[in-house]
């Protein structure tokens, strides 16, 4: 039997950590959501991507974009649009300058219900983390991820 390569060994035990933080995280702000809001996680991921594009040349996203940012394939982002854009939270439209290219935006429903959504996303994201950071295991992530939030904050 071949010997196992320590370094591959930790790093996949790191890897493993960083994924049950991470669906750790997402399922109890998946909760949070679903209860107070009718949300998931990724349509409230799409919404605030969406809603931080802005208008004039260049500030539309295209699907594929808007795919790349909430880490789903097109075809997903497609379905997921759809279900807001039936839901009323969200309108698609033709390019002004490229009829090839159809653009979403949020609808003003949509707005108003992801400005009712943040704080309890914000919430849950507090909770899961303070959680997490009583497990050996993932107090060194959830450091990680305050690390890059105080980076982000001075900056």
């Amino acid at each position: 039997m071949p010997a196992t390569d320590p370094a591959l060994t930790a790093l996949a035990n790191g890897w493993g950590a960083l994924s049950l933080l991470y669906g750790r995280i997402e399922s109890h702000i998946e909760r949070a959501l679903q209860a107070k809001h009718d949300l998931s996680v990724r349509e409230y991921s799409l919404l605030e991507v969406l809603n931080r594009q802005h208008d004039g040349d260049g500030g539309h996203l295209q699907m594929k974009q808007v795919a790349d940012a909430v880490v789903l394939s097109q075809s997903a982002t497609t379905r997921l649009v759809t279900r807001l854009e039936d839901r009323g939270l969200l309108a698609r439209y033709l390019c002004p300058t490229d009829r090839r290219g159809i653009y979403t935006d949020v609808s003003e429903a949509g707005r108003q219900l992801l400005e009712e959504a943040r704080p309890t996303n914000d919430t849950a994201l507090r909770e899961a983390l303070a959680e997490a950071a009583k497990h050996p295991d993932l107090a060194p992530l959830v450091g990680a991820v305050q690390e890059v939030d105080a980076r982000s904050a001075r900056h």
